[in-house]
């Protein structure tokens, strides 16, 4: 049943105080872009969660950042270019309401 154990860190103090939820919707879906794809995202350590769906978006990803400027260098150097995108959508987090820890979500 337990999986693990974690220690909790301040993500401010780790340069990660900035979090944003990205919708990516991709315009190629045949394996070898998803394959490349998800390969290019799991190098890319500014991405610390991500989830491939059924439907629309086809993925969602949670991004961990210093803040906006660097999102922002991070979103068209890198994230915009990545194999297969066609649309995303990044919406900012106000405050965290609930967080249960152990629990399938993002860790920053």
């Amino acid at each position: 049943m337990i999986t693990g154990y974690h220690a909790s860190v301040d993500p401010a103090a780790i340069g990660r105080g900035f979090h944003v939820l990205v919708h990516v919707e991709m315009a190629v879906q045949d394996r070898s872009t998803i394959e490349a794809f998800e390969a290019a995202i799991a190098d890319l350590d500014e991405v610390v969660h991500c989830l491939r769906l059924f439907g629309q978006p086809d993925y969602v990803l949670w991004v961990a950042v210093p803040d906006i400027e660097k999102y922002e260098r991070f979103y068209l150097a890198q994230l915009t270019g990545l194999p297969g995108v066609a649309r995303t959508n990044s919406q900012f987090t106000m405050k965290t309401v609930k967080s249960t820890p152990g629990l399938p979500v993002p860790a920053f």
